[in-house]
This record gives C-alpha cells, structure tokens and sequence, in this order.
C-alpha cells in the first residue's frame, strides 16, 4: 500500500511540473475585443515586485503547515504520555519483521504527506483552468500592444481573435493568458483552511477557547487580504480569486474530511476486530416470561 501511495505521490509531482515548466498542454488563444476596458489595466510589473512575491506565498505554504503540525503532533503527544491516556493514543505497529513506527512519526508523516498532496493537486486543478480558459488579465492589453490600425479597429465592438495580434513579448503575453483561476488565492485558501481544521480538531487543551478562533480566522484572513491584494494589483480579476478561492477551498475540506477523518486517530486492529465479530454475532433467544399482570386478565376472563 505505501508504495502504491508513493507512485500516486510521484505522478502528481510529475504532472504539476509539467504543468508548470514545460509547454507540453497548449494554452487557449482568447481573444477580445478593440479598446475593452476590461483589459486595459496598467502592467503592475513582475510578480516579484507585488506585495506577496511568489517566493514569500510558497515559503509560507509550504513551511508554516509543516511547522505547525510538527510541533502540534509533538505536543499531543507527550501530553498524552504525560498522563497516561493510552486509550486515544495511536498504537505502534509493526512493518515486517524489524520496524517499529512510533504513532507520533506515523500521525506527523500522514498529515504532512497528505498535505503535500493537496498542494500539488490545488496547482494542477488550477494550471489547467487556466490552460483551458486562457482567461486574459486585466493588463493583458499593456502587454499585448495590438496595432489597432493594422488589425482595423474602427469600431470598439471588432473582435480580434489570434496570437498574431499581439506584437508584446511572447512570454509575458503567454503569462498574462493565464489568470483564471488564480493560483495564489487558491493555494493560499488551502494552506489556511487545512491548518485551520488542523487547529480546531487537534487542539484541545484547556485555555484555548479564544486562542483556536484568534489564530485560526488570523490565517483565513491572510488569505482574503492575498486575494484582495491580486486585484488591486490588476493582475487578477475578481471572477479570478474567487475561483481560485473555491478550489482550495474544496480540495482542502475534501482531504480533512474523506482522507484524514479529520485528524482523528486510526482504532486499534482489536477493536475493529471486536466490532467485526459483533457484527458477524449471531442472535441470542431469551425465553418470553409471562408477567402476573397477563395471569390475572386471562383467570378474569375465564370466570366470566
């Protein structure tokens, strides 16, 4: 089973660099209309000069969830030691004939490893929206620099259609095709909604009752202010981050929910065997005892 978990972790790694870095999947040509208003936001300039730099958006993502569940799995579980509750305590299972894992190792790998997971699914579910929609940004038009005498715009309604419009760099028109959904509101949303679930099912020491919601509205709020700050930058629209929005946030709650059972612990292999066996039990037949209340009706009606 784990090796087949590695093969499906290996082909989503694969599938989202080629996503990312290769030409492999042909992006959409749409096209627009002369002068639309909707396109004709100023360039912002690279994604490096915005207020959230990619570099800056994937350090967090990536090492803040891994920081926090370390050290919450961490804490768990040396509180769980601490006071001898064994009972909501992982067991250690043995691999083969030599290796033992610890439940805090096998707890922290699982969590981390499906997390790691939902990154690269949330970038591929978003690269080929964007693939397929090649949605335009609303600076595509600075970037693009269509002759608009060449191509015959005399009339605003003339719809141009083609690459060949376009006399811009082709990398940097290649990139402004590519908006819909954003990336950086959807992996920010799941970064932020994953821990957050994290937070409020692990978490349950005593004083935490305003902290969970400080914190954990604090990351949901990191994460609207990134989508806030792609639109006032005019590199996305508004359509863009709410999509965006809704794939992390779906991707998220689909691997808390259905893969991870919430962050619950797995039961024991005896208690899923007890609770086979009563399943599989067959029924007990208790003898009908006649009540006295039923003794004196039939006597009565006897008499009578």
């Amino acid at each position: 089973m784990l090796y087949f978990q590695m093969v499906i972790m290996a082909g989503t790694v694969m599938l989202a660099y080629y996503f990312e870095y290769t030409d492999t999947f042909a992006v959409n040509v749409q096209g627009f209309f002369c002068h639309d208003s909707a396109y004709r936001k100023p360039y912002p300039g690279p994604e490096d000069s915005s207020a959230v730099p990619p570099a800056l958006l994937y350090s967090l993502a990536a090492g803040v969830p891994a920081l926090v569940i370390i050290v919450g799995e961490t804490a768990v579980f040396c509180l769980q030691l601490a006071t001898r509750d064994f009972e909501n305590q992982e067991k250690t299972i043995l691999t083969g004939d030599c290796c033992y894992i610890n439940p805090l190792v096998r707890r922290t790998v699982r969590f981390l490893g499906i997390y790691t997971f939902g990154l690269f699914a949330t970038d591929i579910f978003v690269n080929a929206g964007q693939v397929v929609t090649g949605n335009l940004a609303p600076h595509f038009l600075a970037l693009c620099r269509p002759n608009y005498t060449a191509l015959g715009c005399q009339q605003l309604t003339q719809f141009i259609s083609g690459e060949e419009a376009c006399t811009g760099d082709p990398e940097l028109v290649l990139r402004a095709r590519k908006t819909f959904p954003s990336k950086e509101a959807a992996l920010s949303v799941y970064a932020a909604v994953y821990l957050t679930m994290y937070i409020t099912s692990t978490v349950n020491a005593k004083g935490t009752r305003l902290a969970k919601p400080v914190l954990c509205l604090g990351l949901l709020c990191l994460a609207f202010l990134t989508g806030l700050n792609r639109v006032a930058e005019h590199r996305n629209h508004w359509a863009d981050v709410i999509a965006g929005f809704l794939v992390g946030i779906s991707i998220a709650v689909f691997l808390v929910v259905c893969v991870v059972n919430n962050f619950r612990g797995r039961h024991p292999e005896s208690e899923r065997v007890h609770v086979a066996d009563l399943a599989h039990a067959p029924m007990i037949s208790i003898p009908r005892v006649e009540s006295p209340l039923e003794k004196v009706t039939s006597v009565g009606w006897r008499q009578v």
